[in-house]
């Protein structure tokens, strides 16, 4: 029996790396009867002369969209143009990284498709989340991406034709993943990447998922999405439960009249608080 990490999944097959050795498994039957997926990222052990999966290793995070564990940044990449920045996924996407125990990292693609205007507006974002203490980059300096990235396990997010695969090739040109098209018609991106898969790229490793527009927030309470948006958890309202929505007098609601807090920031909490009601 040894052990080691998927490293990919296609269908029911799983490509398992123990130290350079590849092993491509199937999982035993019992996991299906257990209602339990092996997922890429898991430590796993294996009968490698019947190609099994026997057991899966505890996992310390897991991510539901892209389905992986075992993470330690998840790098979310997201486009400025084709497709238009969605501040609403951004930020529902950093609530549920943050709740999986996960470093969030941004990335912004697609800078060179903005007019000066847009470009001193990404820089008034840029300041506010890395007030979040959350690290932002742009695809223009990559080597401060990469140094950061080095000896980390990191899953890259975000929506189809954000720039993910791209942005592995501009890092590592070796890789050559397959770049998707933007759909005219319907104004977002193509899926190119079809399954998950870690590559080792330079001193870290990191996986290239499947694209969505999508994303539910609906597993988590209404107390976890407050606590997920950092900047709140800094104020104190006069009611010690205010759901910073509905109630008279709250400091946040004050603070983003006086546009100390982003409205986008607000506008989105509110959506997500009222999505798991």
């Amino acid at each position: 029996m040894l052990r080691g990490k998927i490293i990919k999944n296609i269908s029911n097959l799983y490509r398992v790396k123990v130290d350079n050795n590849y092993y491509d498994c199937t999982p035993r039957g019992k996991f299906r009867s257990e209602g339990f997926t092996p997922l890429v990222g898991d430590i796993v052990e294996i009968d490698e002369k019947n190609n099994y999966i026997l057991n899966i290793l505890r996992r310390k995070n897991e991510l539901d969209r892209p389905r992986i564990s075992n993470i330690d940044i998840a790098l979310i990449v997201t486009s400025l143009k084709e497709p238009d920045l969605s501040l609403n996924l951004l930020d529902k996407e950093l609530v549920s990284i943050i709740l999986e125990n996960i470093e969030p990292v941004i990335c912004f693609t697609k800078l060179d498709m903005c007019n000066k205007k847009e470009l001193n507006e990404l820089k008034v974002l840029i300041k506010y989340y890395e007030s979040l203490d959350i690290k932002v980059f742009t695809n223009q300096n990559l080597k401060e991406l990469t140094n950061y990235l080095k000896d980390k396990y990191i899953v890259l997010t975000g929506q189809t034709g954000a720039g993910k695969s791209s942005l592995i090739n501009k890092i590592d040109s070796s890789k050559n993943i397959l770049e998707g098209a933007i759909s005219k018609a319907l104004g977002r991106g193509k899926h190119t990447t079809r399954h998950t898969q870690i590559y080792q790229i330079k001193d870290f490793y990191i996986a290239d998922t499947p694209g969505f527009s999508s994303l539910s927030l609906k597993k988590y309470s209404k107390e976890e999405i407050k606590k997920a948006f950092r900047e709140f958890n800094k104020v104190s309202c006069l009611y010690k439960d205010c759901s910073h929505i509905k109630e008279q007098d709250c400091t946040i609601k004050e603070l983003v009249a006086k546009k100390v807090i982003l409205k986008s920031r607000y506008d989105n909490y509110c959506s997500f608080y009222k999505e798991v009601i």
